[in-house]
């Protein structure tokens, strides 16, 4: 029985965090088990807001480099740099002539983006910002893609490329596989250590916001002993502590413990204790892959040849797609 294929890109841009880890890349290992999977480094999505070209270079590498020492098996699932296949950018801009201006002004994740405070300053939003939800869409039509894991806030991207492809199936006769959504699981939601109000971010302002997959020893305990919590002092898992809620959670995922047991572990303790087995919990479970990504990010050449292997695989595809596509709607 054929696996069903599954697309999934991240983008090179701020740090990766242990957000990140939990919520995408440690499901990316399993699905290059239980599924016929492509992983692409999206670096067109990642200029549709400025960035620093030598910085970009160096995060697509450093990014490379932590998928690999994470688990990431290039012989088992394609790892390419989304802007090497020049199909994404072709089919964005045919997908471009049937969505609407409509319909990509509704992106809540738009409207979101362009109402921070880096936004406001610099009063710039490109016309690529605006169109992400229509490239996201060619990644994933480009493929024949049959699910399409993402969390909630990407989910409305999603059903967008699905009318699309409807809407040129429509128009064009049978040519896009009209994708399955696949919500990740909310249990892996991190949110920022100094804002547990909201999600732990790779463009935050403050390095106290995150944990990163590269913190050293220190950073690490310096981060969790600073973390915001509450005034109260009984450990239980409580949403409305969120604070305290989203240091059990993270414990939880690096323990692989239940709920039950890590309460009972800290019954009668106080914070002091929570963050100072958590922080050494972290750097524990942390130290396997930074020894592994210390190795691989010294050798660009080893990750060059990787990332131009995983081209050469999903080119073919990418090509043959395009190719029907152009022919679909009267290209020469």
């Amino acid at each position: 029985m054929n696996k069903k294929r599954v697309f999934s890109g991240i983008q090179p841009s701020g740090i990766i965090h242990i957000g990140n880890y939990f919520g995408a890349i440690t499901q990316w290992v399993k699905m290059q088990d239980d599924f016929d999977a492509i992983f692409s480094i999206v670096d067109l999505h990642a200029i549709t807001v400025p960035q620093d070209p030598k910085k970009l270079k160096e995060n697509t590498y450093k990014l490379t480099a932590i998928l690999l020492a994470c688990g990431i098996d290039p012989k088992k699932a394609p790892l390419f740099i989304q802007s090497r296949i020049s199909a994404h950018a072709e089919l964005t801009w045919i997908l471009n002539t049937i969505a609407t201006i409509g319909e990509l002004e509704r992106m809540t994740q738009y409207k979101e983006k362009i109402q921070n405070s880096k936004f406001k300053i610099q009063n710039f939003s490109s016309v690529g910002l605006f169109d992400y939800p229509v490239l996201m869409a060619a990644d994933i039509l480009l493929y024949n893609t049959d699910v399409v894991p993402v969390g909630e806030d990407q989910k409305q991207h999603v059903e967008l490329c699905r009318t699309l492809a409807k809407r040129f199936n429509n128009r064009f006769g049978q040519t896009f596989k009209v994708p399955q959504i696949q919500l990740r699981k909310e249990a892996a939601r991190i949110m920022g250590l100094d804002n547990p109000k909201k999600k732990m971010s790779k463009s935050a302002e403050s390095s106290y916001n995150y944990i990163a997959l590269a913190d050293s020893p220190d950073d690490i305990k310096r981060k969790i002993m600073k973390a915001q919590t509450d005034s109260g002092k009984e450990i239980k898992f409580d949403e409305n502590r969120q604070g305290l809620y989203n240091l059990l959670m993270i414990y939880k995922l690096f323990s692989e413990k239940t709920e039950d047991e890590i309460e009972k572990k800290f019954s009668g303790r106080g914070y002091g204790d929570l963050k100072k087995e958590l922080a050494e919990l972290i750097i524990e479970k942390l130290k396997p892959i930074q020894i592994k990504y210390q190795k691989l990010i010294t050798d660009k050449s080893h990750l060059d040849s990787i990332l131009s292997s995983g081209a050469d695989k999903v080119c073919p595809i990418a090509q043959k797609t395009l190719k029907d596509v152009k022919s679909k709607i009267g290209l020469i």
